[in-house]
C-alpha cells in the first residue's frame, strides 16, 4: 500500500495521544430533570420548524429523540438526504463537523444547526485543505476519491465523494476504466478497497482514533470467550482486525449484517454508539464492544469518538432556543463540494439498488 508521509508531521497536531486537549463533554443531565427536557426540546422542534438528523455514534436519547419526531438515526449522507427531502426549514444535525457541512453543501437553502460546532472528526482535522490540495498538484495523473469524512473544502478539491457502502464499486469502476487513484483520508479503508478492487491507489496517511484502536490479539482472546459470537468489523479497522470479521461493512452495513446472521451474540468493532439501535432492532441478541488497546480516543479500552459525545440534550435545547451554532459553508466551495457529492448520488442510483445515500461512517 501507497501512503504518503508528509501529513505525518501534520497528524502530530490533532493526536490526542500527543497532546490535543481532550472533547468537552457536554453538560450532564439527571435522570430527575430528562424528562422535562425532552418534552422541551420536543416542543422547541415544532417551533422551530426543524428535524433532527442524528448519526448512530451519538447519545441513545438523542437517537430516541430523533426516531420520536420525525427525524432519522443513520449514517451522514443519509441524514443530508433526508434533510433534504424534508419540509422543515431547519436541519439541526446530531454528529461532527462534516456532517454538518454535508447537510448544508446539500441543502443551501436551509439552516443547518448543531449542538456544538466544535465536535471534529479525527479524519477530517487529519486533512487539512491547504496540505491535501498540494498533494493533489503534486499527482495530477490521478483521479481525487475522497471520504465523506472531510471538510467541505477537501470535497471541493474531489473529483468523487465516496460512503464506505459504495467506495469498492466506485473504485473498481474508475479501476476498470484504467484510472489511478488518489485517495484520503483513512487509509485502513483505503488499504481495504484497495485488496478487494486491485486498483493503484495512493494513501492519505490518516485514521480514525477510535477505529484504529482495535486489535487483532485482544479480538482473538474476546473471540475465544464467545466462540458462538459473530464479528462485526467497520473497514476503518487494522487489516488485521478486518481479517477476523464474520461481517464487514459500514454504519448501516453492519446492523443489516447483523439482523442478517441471525446470531444470539456479536463482538461490534466500531463506535460503540451503533450498539444502541443494533439492541433495539434485535433485542433477543447480546451485543459486546470489540476490546480496543491504548488511548486512541478519550479513555482506556473505550470504543466512542470523543467528538460524538459532545452531542447532549443541554447542548441541543440550548441550540434551539438561542438559534446559535449554526453551520456555514462558502457558496463557491459549497457549490464545487456538491459535484462529488451528486456524481456519488448518481452513480449509486444505477450501481447501489437499495440506496439511500447511506453508508458511510
Amino acid at each position: 500500500m501507497a501512503v504518503a508521509t508528509p501529513i505525518q508531521i501534520r497528524f502530530e497536531r490533532f493526536d490526542g495521544r500527543l497532546g490535543l486537549a481532550p472533547a468537552k463533554p457536554p453538560r450532564t443531565v439527571t435522570a430527575l430533570e430528562k424528562p422535562a427536557l425532552l418534552e422541551r426540546i420536543r416542543g422547541l422542534l415544532k417551533q422551530r420548524d426543524a428535524v433532527l438528523v442524528a448519526h448512530y455514534y451519538v447519545d441513545p436519547d438523542i437517537q430516541d429523540l430523533a426516531q420520536e419526531t420525525g427525524g432519522t438515526v443513520s449514517d451522514s449522507l443519509e441524514m443530508a438526504r433526508f434533510g433534504h427531502a424534508h419540509p422543515a426549514k431547519t436541519i439541526v444535525v446530531a454528529g461532527v463537523r462534516f456532517m454538518g457541512e454535508t447537510a448544508k453543501i446539500l441543502n443551501p437553502e436551509k439552516r443547518v444547526l448543531m449542538p456544538d460546532l466544535a465536535a471534529e472528526c479525527s479524519l477530517d482535522l487529519a486533512t487539512p485543505a491547504d496540505q491535501f490540495s498540494a498533494f493533489c498538484d503534486a499527482h495530477p495523473d490521478r483521479v481525487v476519491v475522497v471520504y465523506a469524512n472531510t471538510s467541505a473544502a477537501v470535497k471541493a478539491r474531489a473529483d468523487w465523494m465516496v460512503t464506505s457502502s459504495i467506495a469498492e464499486k466506485i473504485v473498481a469502476h474508475l479501476h476498470a476504466q484504467g484510472k489511478k487513484i488518489l485517495w484520503a483520508p483513512d487509509k485502513y479503508l483505503g488499504d481495504y478497497v484497495q485488496r478487494i478492487t486491485g486498483a493503484d491507489m495512493l494513501m492519505w496517511n490518516a485514521a480514525c482514533v477510535v477505529h484504529e484502536e482495535f486489535k487483532s490479539q485482544q479480538l482473538r482472546d474476546l473471540k475465544a470467550l464467545h466462540p458462538e459470537a459473530k464479528v462485526l468489523v467497520h473497514p476503518e479497522s487494522p487489516a488485521d482486525v478486518i481479517a477476523l470479521a464474520d461481517a464487514v461493512g459500514s454504519t448501516t452495513g453492519l446492523i443489516q449484517a447483523a439482523e442478517r446472521l441471525k446470531a444470539k451474540t456479536y463482538i461490534v468493532a466500531t463506535d460503540n454508539g451503533i450498539i444502541h439501535q443494533m439492541r433495539k432492532r434485535m433485542p433477543g441478541s447480546t451485543f459486546i464492544d470489540a476490546p480496543t488497546a491504548g488511548k486512541g480516543a478519550t479513555c482506556q479500552s473505550c470504543a466512542h469518538c470523543p467528538w460524538m459525545a459532545m452531542n447532549g440534550l443541554h447542548n441541543l435545547a440550548e441550540v434551539l432556543e438561542t438559534q446559535r451554532n449554526e453551520v456555514l459553508v462558502d457558496p463557491e466551495i459549497g457549490r464545487r463540494a456538491k459535484i462529488p457529492i451528486e456524481r456519488m448520488l448518481e452513480f449509486a442510483k444505477t450501481n447501489l439498488p437499495t440506496f439511500k445515500g447511506s453508508g458511510d461512517a
